[in-house]
């Protein structure tokens, strides 16, 4: 342990002088502390997941667990890029790894998704969707489910399956219903609209995985699957269905779905439910760690497994509470809400909710000082400490992040990159060529301070051709730097505004206000600036300005941005701008419409640039391409 702790501080004096771990050292510190926390790739399942006496079991072990649900682990609803129309995709495998990655580092051994898509009458044609119509299946889509479990597999958690959802969100119960011309309510009783959920059930549970041959009805990684999410279900239809799925696979557990806070009693004497399950948010009384200790005793008494499937959006101590109560009762596990994992294109996803007063958001792993407002770092840590403590283990430590990727930005300027499991923040590198020097240009940069835009703007960057690389950071030291990319062409001078304070501006006058509510309806931008009608703000810049980027949101039809330019800071010009909306409707988010300002031609010598709000809209970000001296 001497030897161990001497290795550790070794370690942070590297990171504090900011050069890479030498790989010896990196090596020796998985092998001596931080191993458990890596990523669990190649494990496997040997067992089952099985319930007996009220509990699960792993083989002869005790299967007890806090982790996430991962909604978006097998279906993307927020691709919320500025210039992006459709907010649905595909996951790919980088962003699944991610997801599982960072779940296993946290110690949770269990990810529950959500509930499987259904074509809604209204959604767009190149939506994407699991199920079109009665026995009508996206193939694509399902080899993205059979990719989840390969990777699951290999990253060693287990996934709770949704078949179907009581809300639209995704489509659910009434979309089913409605295949038929029928309302929602036939879809717990009407025997057509049954046997098409049964077809889908069927479909699921007994296919073959295209990537790894393994029918889904004999793969280790599913834990259970669920009935479906905060279902109005009647007792009957519960039963039925359960015995349906159990009629297919004779090797996983079957839980209920029912929309409960309290358990109730048909689920607890059912034979053909092996797990039973609440949901907790606030407003709720008495309080979730009281609630979760009843139902516990209940479930007990009953001799089910109890599973705490959805809890979140209060404060963080009544979160501990709640976790304590979980390790406590004797429930078999609980899942906090939410967790959302990196964007392929750079960054995460982000997911803003509507309950607990506007302020929470989908947590990201290990936590940024931008959800300080909802204590996001502070939850991470507890969550990851009663993670362990269920299974009776201490936290090990992090290892050292692995080196990012550099990818090309799908817009805009700066660059970005696929970020590492763990990291807390990044150190950017620039240099004239690939092999070097390297230059430090940037510090502590945090992959969740912008959403869905380049992570990083070299505005320190003088004209040529230049390199760049990153390294991920932790308390655990710094990783090896990413691959250079490059190289990057810089013509001129930049000065990029993402509206999280007015420092960059040189002036400003009327009324302004810095937005960070309201956050989904502008696609999830966190920092914005809104003004009265008649308020400005002014630029300066070294040299002439040679084009400029207004990423603005129109929250209603009336009015928008007047901008105009000065040599010299008076007399400011009119500048006819070209405006881009892109935008597919209000949705089930109500989004504000996306405009993008540019110039249609700058007028010769102006270092000023101005913006006036004349309606009700918003400014994101604001990008100043100037020349070069």
């Amino acid at each position: 342990m001497v030897f161990c702790r001497f290795v550790f501080n070794r370690l942070r004096h590297i990171a504090r002088k900011i050069r890479p771990v030498p790989t010896a050292c990196l090596c020796l510190c998985a092998l001596i502390a931080a191993a458990p926390a890596c990523s669990g790739a190649g494990r496997g399942f040997e067992h089952f997941v099985t319930a007996r006496d009220g509990q699960l079991f792993d083989g002869a072990k005790p299967f007890r667990f806090i982790s996430w649900n991962v909604p978006n682990l097998h279906y993307v609803e927020d691709n919320l890029a500025f210039d992006e129309t459709n907010a649905f995709r595909w996951p790919d495998e980088f962003e699944v790894r991610d997801a599982l990655a960072a779940v296993s580092q946290m110690g949770g051994q269990v990810v529950r998704i959500y509930v499987l898509s259904v074509r809604r009458t209204n959604d767009p044609p190149d939506k994407p969707c699991h199920v079109l119509g009665p026995g009508r299946f996206n193939e694509e889509g399902f080899r993205v489910l059979d990719m989840v479990l390969k990777v699951a597999n290999e990253e060693g958690v287990r996934l709770i399956i949704p078949f179907v959802d009581n809300w639209s969100w995704w489509g659910g119960a009434a979309e089913y219903a409605g295949f038929r011309g029928k309302p929602k309510e036939a879809f717990w009783h009407d025997p057509a609209v049954m046997a098409d959920f049964k077809e889908t059930i069927r479909f699921v549970v007994t296919r073959t995985n295209t990537l790894t041959g393994t029918r889904y009805c004999e793969d280790k990684a599913i834990l259970c699957w669920e009935t479906g999410n905060e279902l109005e279900s009647p007792p009957a239809w519960t039963r039925e269905i359960a015995a349906f799925i159990k009629s297919l696979d004779t090797n996983h557990l079957v839980m209920d779905g029912y929309n409960a806070t309290v358990l109730r009693n048909e689920s607890l004497e059912m034979p053909e439910v092996d797990i039973v399950t609440t949901h907790h948010y606030p407003g709720l009384r008495p309080s979730f760690a009281r609630l979760i200790r009843q139902n516990a005793a209940r479930a007990k008494a009953r001799s089910k497994p109890y599973i705490v499937g959805e809890f979140g959006f209060v404060e963080t101590p009544q979160m501990v509470a709640a976790m304590k109560a979980i390790m406590d009762s004797g429930a078999a596990g609980g899942l906090l809400w939410s967790l959302r994992f990196r964007n392929r294109d750079g960054g995460f996803y982000w997911h803003s909710e509507p309950a607990g007063g506007d302020r929470y958001k989908a947590f990201h792993w290990p936590g940024s000082p931008l959800g300080d407002a909802y204590d996001e770092i502070g939850l991470m840590r507890m969550a990851r400490s009663y993670a362990f403590k269920i299974r009776g283990l201490a936290p090990p430590a992090l290892c050292v992040p692995a080196p990012p990727r550099l990818i090309p930005p799908r817009a805009g300027v700066g660059i970005t990159w696929q970020g590492s499991v763990g990291a807390t923040h990044y150190i950017v590198e620039r240099a004239p060529a690939a092999a070097g020097p390297w230059t430090v240009v940037a510090t502590n940069v945090d992959e969740c301070f912008v959403q869905y835009r380049p992570l990083f703007v070299d505005e320190s960057a003088r004209p040529g051709r230049w390199y760049y690389r990153v390294r991920a950071v932790n308390r655990s030291g710094v990783s090896e730097p990413s691959a250079p990319f490059g190289p990057v062409q810089v013509s001129g001078g930049i000065v990029v505004d993402e509206m999280a304070d007015l420092r960059k501006a040189y002036k400003t006058s009327g009324v302004l206000e810095l937005k960070t509510d309201n956050c989904r309806q502008a696609k999830e931008d966190a920092h914005r600036l809104a003004g009265r009608r008649g308020a400005r703000i002014v630029y300066r810049v070294p040299n002439e300005i040679s084009s400029f980027r207004i990423y603005a949101f129109h929250t209603d039809g009336a009015g928008g941005l007047s901008v105009r330019a000065s040599q010299g800071g008076t007399g400011f010009a009119p500048i006819v701008c070209r405006k881009t909306a892109y935008y597919a409707g209000p949705g089930d988010y109500r989004y504000w419409v996306p405009v993008l300002y540019e110039p249609v031609q700058m007028p010769r010598g102006a270092k000023f640039l101005e913006i006036e709000f004349v309606g009700n809209v918003q400014i994101g970000r604001v990008e100043i391409m100037y020349a070069s001296e």
